[in-house]
């Protein structure tokens, strides 16, 4: 996994971009680098937004928000995060795999180098003060944005190890993954439109790429694909815009120095939207790195 770091602003982008779904530029950002004149007028308006924003969401169908299409989705992004279909037992995993982002660990691949490790280990201890992990928080919050492992070696591993088998540290995993990037993804794919497998191409790009608004982050090719083809929000053709997407989900991955393999785009979600599964429907059966998966 190569995901770019989780900071302040690009979580405020988020929110903007899901309130002013479409935009290319977030307004809501553009106000606050320019300075707000009426802070009380801005916030109202975002407050309106978000209630019909979450009106619009409410209405669909859950798509893949629905606990049995949540379970396929863990499962098709462990089959190209780790190799596996049993996503539950990642928890304790943990390594450097070498992409720059330092320790890569748990069910979604948190890095201590992107933020989120630092999160799901702040949130963690904030309930559980007493946990393996947490006389480690400084050593996080210092190699956050890096690949050093300064202060985490030794002990770190074992740690990581011995607080997955808490079962508060596996509802925290669950809780960090679904806040900043289950949610978000599958909030927004609705918002431009999506069905269940749209969900999906966006949930699993939000964890390849992570939030950024770069040309490499999510935001970036999500506004890099709008910019080629509609939304079915816009008007468009659903599976012209994930082809769209995935075209620029590809080329974000290719122009990495490492991790640059594509299969996970190339014989599994382009195999789903070529057979027309927008529902994302079992059976299903794809390929990453040359080792065939099943769901039935």
């Amino acid at each position: 996994m190569t995901r770019l770091v989780l900071i302040g602003a690009p979580i405020a982008i988020v929110a903007s971009i899901i309130l002013n779904s479409g935009d290319s530029e977030p307004p809501t950002v553009v106000q606050q680098a320019a300075g707000a004149t009426d802070e009380n007028t801005e916030t109202r308006g975002a407050d309106e937004e978000t209630d019909e924003s979450a009106e619009r969401i409410a209405s669909l169908p859950p798509g893949l928000a629905a606990p049995a299409m949540k379970e396929t989705a863990s499962r098709l992004v462990s089959s190209a995060e780790a190799s596996t279909l049993d996503w539950r037992s990642r928890y304790g995993a943990i390594d450097d795999i070498g992409d720059g982002t330092g320790y890569t660990a748990g069910i979604i691949g948190f890095c201590s180098g992107t933020n989120d490790m630092l999160q799901l280990v702040e949130s963690y201890t904030e309930g559980h003060p007493d946990n393996p992990l947490a006389r480690f928080l400084p050593a996080l919050r210092e190699v956050d944005g890096s690949d050093s492992h300064e202060g985490l070696d030794p002990g770190f591993t074992d740690a990581w190890r011995e607080a997955a088998d808490d079962p508060a540290f596996r509802k925290a995993q669950d809780r960090t993954r679904d806040r900043l990037y289950f949610e978000p993804a599958v909030r927004l794919a609705k918002l431009d439109g999506l069905g269940t497998l749209g969900q999906f191409v966006y949930y699993d790009a939000m964890v390849l790429h992570g939030p950024g608004v770069g040309a490499d982050g999510f935001y970036g090719i999500r506004d890099a694909a709008m910019a080629s083809a509609d939304t079915v929000a816009e008007g468009g053709d659903e599976k012209a815009y994930l082809n769209a997407f995935l075209d620029e989900s590809r080329s974000a991955i290719k122009a990495r120095k490492v991790q640059r393999d594509t299969t996970r785009i190339d014989t599994a979600q382009r195999v789903f939207l070529r057979e027309g599964n927008l529902g994302l429907e079992k059976p299903l059966v794809w390929q990453v790195y040359g080792e065939t998966f099943r769901m039935g």
